[in-house]
């Protein structure tokens, strides 16, 4: 069984936590890292496991609302870090203590009862990654990060079963709103941020009979609301609007069971 859990999506923090069972045993990835250790102990705990339990991390990115606490946590739990080469080198090389693990694109993570499989997205940082995970059976697409859809992502995100998928800013929102000129540009640019209507026509791209579970991720709390990320996603895939879940800066999302059908 595969499923996963999201701690936190937003500027203020990211981290989603994905865990697959096999037999008895249970394996755990937490990708990104962007909160304080205490935050990450509470929302850890809140989904019912512990940092101890943790078998790796995978930090998508340098920024700092994806890194967060990640060297102390890590040096106070012993778990290794994966991340790519680029994204080392834009924390500013830090000693990890034989814990760094270096990620490519392409290359599978064994995370014992799944493999985090890492490809490269456009988003301005050095080298940034984000996930597919995978049992065997069941596929999970994460995402929050990047400013357009290259081909690389689109064949990388097909046939997953669930999705968690940036829609980051509503575009009117966002040009109509108070930030300044090279802010806007920056997010609406080609290494920003994925908008509603962006990521909406990434979905009906994805759409297939077996995407059970969609959530949108990393919504601007100036640029965006809730309600219009979702009708946006919903649109794409002919459902209702309460159907699409989102991501809480403040709560993230429950369990979310990758194989598990809502609108089938």
């Amino acid at each position: 069984m595969l499923r996963f859990r999201n701690l936190a999506s937003g500027s203020g923090g990211n981290a989603t936590l994905i865990e697959g069972r096999s037999g008895a045993h249970t394996h755990r990835l937490l990708m990104d890292c962007g909160l304080s250790l205490r935050q990450v102990d509470v929302r850890l705990a809140a989904a019912g496991t512990a940092a101890a339990q943790l078998d790796a991390i995978f930090i998508t990115h340098e920024h700092s609302d994806h890194t967060g606490c990640v060297l102390k946590l890590a040096q106070r739990e012993r778990i290794p870090v994966w991340m790519s080469a680029g994204t080392w080198q834009g924390m500013g090389a830090p000693e990890l203590d034989g814990l760094l693990r270096i990620a490519h694109d392409g290359e599978p993570i064994d995370v014992g009862a799944f493999q985090a499989l890492p490809f490269a997205v456009p988003h301005d940082a050095r080298e940034p990654l984000h996930l597919r995970c995978s049992d065997g059976a069941t596929h999970i697409g994460l995402m929050t990060d990047l400013g357009h859809v290259p081909e690389h992502v689109m064949q990388h995100l097909q046939g997953c079963h669930a999705l968690l998928l940036e829609a980051n800013h509503d575009s009117d929102m966002l040009h109509g709103g108070h930030y300044p000129a090279f802010l806007k540009r920056r997010i609406a640019g080609p290494y920003g941020h994925l908008p509603n209507d962006a990521s909406a026509e990434l979905l009906r791209a994805l759409c297939h009979p077996g995407l059970h579970r969609v959530v949108a991720a990393h919504l601007s709390a100036r640029n965006n609301q809730p309600h219009l990320a979702q009708d946006a996603l919903a649109a794409a895939l002919g459902c209702a609007s309460a159907d699409i879940i989102v991501a809480d800066q403040r709560t993230g999302t429950d369990w979310i069971d990758a194989g598990q059908g809502l609108w089938q």
